[in-house]
């Protein structure tokens, strides 16, 4: 009977030993969240909105971000986005304290009445965004876009590239055939000559100069510096300026490590993106990756956003972008 029992006792702590042995091991692989940072810490969590390829992105890869807020007691969570109006509703929300977007969505959101105020800004990226026409296309200059079906995602940063890019040869919104499409529509409508020109950016410029022969009719210099924004709540980033700084000094020292890594960037890129190298590879290495103080001159461009939006009638309030930038040295 007592043998019985000790093998009993033995078997439950086998089992017991075994079960925390598998547990451990899967943390060890997978980790309790696979887009967190479990480093201990003790001041608490913070949450950070991506979209693949973004400057977040690359920060992730790059790792020093999260390593610094690590040091200063921090948790750091990663969430992906598909795109930046998901992200900006989460990031009104509350549902993440930091996201990246491009600079209309920041624009449309504070005129609808939003708290998200600006952090930093990126060094502009306006060699990847263009108007593009099919190959073969007779289109050889702005005025001949007159009457014809241009494809563009509405509210977008190449929305108010296109309407800057037809402005300056005397042309408005309605003197072309506007067709709203997402970017993976344009795509197809391009391919299948159902528009005449699409305004997209990088990787789908990238994309369709390498796999469809698409041709520049004019990329966004002169037109739109078409940065990219870190956004927090007004709420968030006045109350944690400590944090503030540290992203905005890691973000720089990222791109500045990912000018000097193109190569492997490119490589990683290709993988979590699907695209062929060749398409990664030029989308990299036309860009200068870096970080800008928000500025008068930065804040002046987001005003030219708003007030043509406001104009056209794509936001239904007129705002003072201004009234989103957190100065935090005043």
């Amino acid at each position: 009977m007592k043998n019985n029992v000790f093998k009993k006792i033995a078997a439950i702590i086998v089992g017991v030993l075994w079960i925390a042995g598998v547990w451990t091991g899967y943390q060890h692989l997978y980790g309790a969240d696979n887009n967190s940072d479990n480093s201990s810490g003790s001041a608490g969590t913070i949450t950070i909105g991506y979209q693949r390829g973004d400057i977040f992105n690359l920060a992730q890869i790059e790792g020093g971000l999260k390593e610094r807020l690590n040091e200063a007691g921090y948790k750091v969570k990663w969430k992906q986005f598909t795109d930046g109006s998901a992200l900006m509703e989460a990031l009104v929300a509350g549902s993440i304290d930091y996201g990246r977007t491009g600079n209309t969505p920041p624009v449309v959101s504070q005129s609808t009445g939003s708290d998200v105020v600006y952090v930093t800004a990126s060094s502009s990226k306006y060699e990847g965004s263009a108007i593009l026409t099919p190959d073969g296309s007779t289109i050889a200059a702005l005025t001949d876009l007159a009457g014809k079906k241009v494809a563009v995602s509405k509210g977008s940063s190449a929305h108010y590239f296109l309407i800057k890019a037809l402005e300056s040869v005397d042309l408005a919104p309605e003197d072309v055939n506007i067709q709203y499409l997402d970017p993976s529509e344009g795509r197809i409508a391009l391919e299948n000559n159902q528009v005449d020109a699409w305004v997209v950016w990088d990787p789908y410029t990238a994309a369709a100069q390498e796999e469809m022969n698409a041709q520049i009719l004019t990329t966004a210099e002169g037109f739109s510096t078409d940065r990219d924004f870190i956004l927090s709540s007004k709420q968030f980033a006045s109350e944690n300026t400590d944090i503030n700084q540290i992203v905005v000094e890691e973000m720089a020292n990222s791109l500045d490590w990912v000018n000097n890594h193109k190569t492997e960037i490119a490589e990683q890129l290709a993988e979590t993106l699907k695209l062929d190298a060749s398409v990664a590879e030029l989308m990299v290495n036309r860009r200068t990756y870096g970080m800008d103080e928000i500025s008068d001159e930065i804040m002046s461009e987001q005003q030219d956003i708003a007030d043509t939006f406001y104009q056209y009638g794509f936001i239904d309030n007129q705002i003072t972008v201004t009234d989103a930038w957190l100065k935090t040295s005043d």
